[in-house]
């Protein structure tokens, strides 16, 4: 099994999320965004941080560099693609996550830990747990507020493609358990297909008890699972 983490001018989360995948056990190589392929790899990352300097917005920019043809190809294939803070971000940006990111409600920067329920367990990454499940996780941005039209929102929840969110120790979704305004608490959303899948909690920096927890190691270990099973989205097992 092995993870290719995608390196942008500004990433900051790389190598955590480097060290996070090796820690679980499995091999992870960092793939530069000038890079055109991402042949080899059996999952994408898409690292947090602030990919060219968020400027414009979050991911607007990192959109295009040349190794964003070879993802949205590979994505498109049914292969599995993971989105963390900017990279999330630059996902939406993308097209290949439905909404937007707007700044955080009180336009501050959060860094915390917060509780995420797990609300679809037919993604590569959550298909390890169980729905209901509650997992605590870090947090750092500044533009998490999530946000789509009315119509896509209820898509999003009709057809199961919320796949995180914010939620209290009880794993209810209340307002006070929101820390950035997003609508319905999302916390994380993937495509239709469930092969491609952003968040903005940050797994990789719960992989190890030395940092406070492990739940982040399920996100990781969910997903070297499905592979190993040898399906692609579309495909028959």
């Amino acid at each position: 099994m092995k993870f290719g983490v995608i390196v942008f001018p500004g990433s900051n989360c790389d190598r955590d999320c480097r060290n996070a995948i090796e820690a679980v056990g499995f091999d992870a190589e960092f793939i530069w965004h000038r890079d055109t392929s991402v042949a080899g790899y059996d999952c994408l990352v898409l690292p947090g941080g602030y990919s060219y300097g968020d400027y414009l917005r979050p991911g607007a920019i990192a959109r295009f560099s040349p190794v964003m043809d070879s993802v949205v190809e590979y994505a498109r294939d049914g292969r599995p693609v993971i989105g963390i803070c900017n990279g999330f971000q630059i996902l939406l940006e993308a097209g290949l996550l439905p909404g937007a990111m707007q700044r955080n409600v009180g336009t501050r920067f959060i860094c915390d830990r917060v509780r995420v329920r797990i609300e679809s367990t037919r993604t590569p990454f959550t298909s390890g747990c169980r729905e209901g499940d509650v997992l605590t996780l870090p947090i750092a941005h500044a533009d998490g507020n999530y946000y789509a039209d009315p119509q896509t929102l209820a898509e999003l929840e009709e057809r199961g493609q919320v796949v995180f969110r914010y939620c209290n120790e009880l794993g209810d979704a209340t307002p006070e358990a929101n820390p950035n305004g997003s609508l319905n608490n999302i916390a994380g959303v993937s495509n239709e297909a469930g092969n491609v899948v952003g968040m903005m909690p940050h797994p990789e920096r719960a992989c190890e008890a030395i940092l406070g927890g492990t739940d982040g190691r399920r996100i990781f270990e969910s997903v070297a699972e499905w592979v190993r099973g040898g399906v692609r989205v579309g495909q028959d097992g």
